[in-house]
């Protein structure tokens, strides 16, 4: 029979030992891994509920403020379908289409339209996402420079409506005439010498009150 192993059960004792020891290890890695897999499954839940809630959120305010905006016409948002032509794809998969259709224009993908009419698109869409989630300061950066003076002045009174409503101070970068004549505090930089720069800060509001009584 050959030789014999005098050691046989103490090993056979310690290699079961072990394998009890992995086959908790691995009872244990299966059990994380299934709470770990229902904590994704809650978190797409609620991440599906909120964001289909402020998906219809803001489509609501961007369908008002494109019409606002332009002065007439229509536009919404829309989630992109799926490869297949699947309709119910997954929101947090799915793309974002802005379709939009200026007064006289035909609904479109805003890639689509004009340059001035994309700017103005994407200010109703900036604006929508804003009014979802007020903040109490909004900066703007020559936002209105692509757009004509009409357009400029519906923004501007959008802006001073948004001011007024959700209490929030608009701070506006802007070279724009009408931009800067319908804003309520003006600063800007002015070299009265060569090479020597100055800030200048005017308050139009007690411009006009000085300018009314004198």
């Amino acid at each position: 029979m050959g030789p014999v192993n005098l050691i046989a059960e103490a090993e056979a004792a310690e290699i079961e030992e072990k394998l009890a020891v992995l086959t908790r290890e691995r009872e244990d890695l299966i059990a994380a891994i299934a709470k770990l897999r229902e904590g994704i499954a809650a978190l797409n839940r609620e991440g599906r509920e909120r964001l289909s809630a402020a998906f219809e959120q803001v489509n609501e305010h961007f369908t008002k403020l494109f019409v606002r905006l332009f002065g007439g016409g229509r536009a919404h948002l829309t989630l992109d379908k799926a490869e297949d032509g699947d309709e119910t794809r997954d929101p947090l998969e799915a793309g974002l289409e802005i379709m939009a259709s200026p007064p006289g224009k035909k609904l479109q993908v805003m890639s689509l339209l004009s340059g001035g009419e994309q700017a103005l698109t994407a200010l109703a869409l900036l604006f929508a996402v804003f009014l979802t989630n007020p903040a109490p300061i909004c900066v703007l950066d020559e936002v209105d420079a692509p757009l004509d003076d009409a357009n400029v002045d519906r923004f501007c009174s959008l802006v001073e409506e948004i001011a007024e409503s959700a209490e929030t101070r608009f701070l506006i970068i802007t070279h724009h005439r009408l931009t800067m004549a319908r804003m309520d505090r003006l600063f800007g930089v002015t070299m009265a010498e060569r090479g020597i720069s100055q800030l200048v800060s005017v308050d139009l509001q007690r411009a006009q009150e000085l300018r009314r009584t004198a």
